[in-house]
């Protein structure tokens, strides 16, 4: 990976999801594109933050942003971390290795700039970093990089809830409403389950 202090033509906008979950994995979504900020704004004009935006508008972005990858407009990935991963190193260590997976994934390099919501922030070798409160709602890369990876982990939890059909997954994603709650006490805890989450309530 080059480390150059020019900024390259290239911008990522990186969102997780998944983070506060009881069950289930947590994610990162990576979006990298040569297009110039007008251009991609305007390709991504009306996308909304992924919390606010229904499940259908989710699937409509996601779908044209499989289009675009083909047309190689623009490139992503989502990575993954699973409940044991994340008992074993903790979540913020897993999300961050989620971002530097799905980083190189789509071949980003020290040079190019780096858009991340909240209070996401990379090594400082990334030298044009910027990490933006409430990204999602402010940056429509940030808010795609958001509607993907929460797509694809939606996608996961109602396959899980298949494997797993006691939980409830296909309907809250594994996080804690009281049914959710409820189904644990009642049936234990699944391979899916976060041992050092679940046991806080």
């Amino acid at each position: 990976m080059k480390n150059s202090r020019k900024k390259s033509l290239y911008t990522l906008g990186i969102d997780e999801v998944g983070r506060g979950p009881l069950a289930g994995p947590g994610s990162v979504g990576v979006v990298r594109t040569a297009l110039p900020r007008k251009q991609y704004s305007k390709l991504l004009s009306g996308i909304r933050d992924s919390k606010k935006a229904t499940q259908a508008e989710r699937e409509k972005w996601y779908e044209k942003a499989v289009i675009w990858k083909k047309e190689k407009k623009i490139d992503w990935e989502v990575t993954f971390k699973n409940a044991k991963y994340i008992d074993t190193k903790g979540i913020v260590p897993s999300i961050r290795a989620c971002m530097y997976e799905g980083i190189k994934k789509v071949k980003g390099e020290y040079g190019d700039e780096y858009l991340l919501d909240g209070g996401l922030k990379l090594n400082p070798k990334y030298l044009h970093q910027k990490t933006i409160i409430k990204g999602d709602s402010k940056e429509p890369l940030i808010a795609l990089a958001a509607t993907i990876a929460k797509v694809v982990r939606d996608r996961y939890m109602r396959r899980l809830a298949k494997k797993y059909p006691k939980y409830g997954f296909e309907v809250h994603k594994g996080y804690g409403p009281k049914k959710h709650r409820t189904s644990i006490l009642e049936n234990g805890m699944s391979k899916e389950h976060r041992k050092t989450f679940v046991h806080l309530f």
